[in-house]
């Protein structure tokens, strides 16, 4: 008879022991909310050609340094540069860029450089 007890002593922790551990992974986790794409709003026309305009034409401008950034064509030619050089700050050479208006060049280069 104490062997019987003995063997449905040890049945009794062993299921008490899975149970216990079973309750881990039903533990609730606390759920992060996703910001909306912060990229979905970058155009081409309205984000990136002001940022260009207002910080790279004075030197990349016709005539200018190469390379020329007047129109789309030739800056999204340069896209991959542009963003590799703004991200690390090297250009512009006079002044700075925002982190805002950095995103926002990484952002466009980074969904396709479209003309949008």
């Amino acid at each position: 008879m104490k062997n019987y007890f003995k063997i449905r002593k040890e049945y009794f922790l062993f299921f008490l022991v899975i149970s216990l551990t079973s309750c881990l992974t039903n533990v609730e986790e606390d759920t992060i909310e996703l910001e909306p794409n912060a990229c979905a709003d970058i155009t081409f026309a309205i984000s990136v050609k002001p940022i260009i305009d207002a910080n790279c034409i004075q030197c990349h401008g016709s005539g200018g340094t190469f390379p020329e950034l007047t129109t789309y064509t030739l800056i999204q030619a340069k896209a991959g540069s542009i963003k590799s050089e703004v991200v690390s700050r090297e250009m512009p050479i006079e002044g700075s860029l925002t982190q805002d208006e950095i995103d926002a060049i990484v952002c466009w280069v980074d969904g396709g450089a479209f003309n949008n």
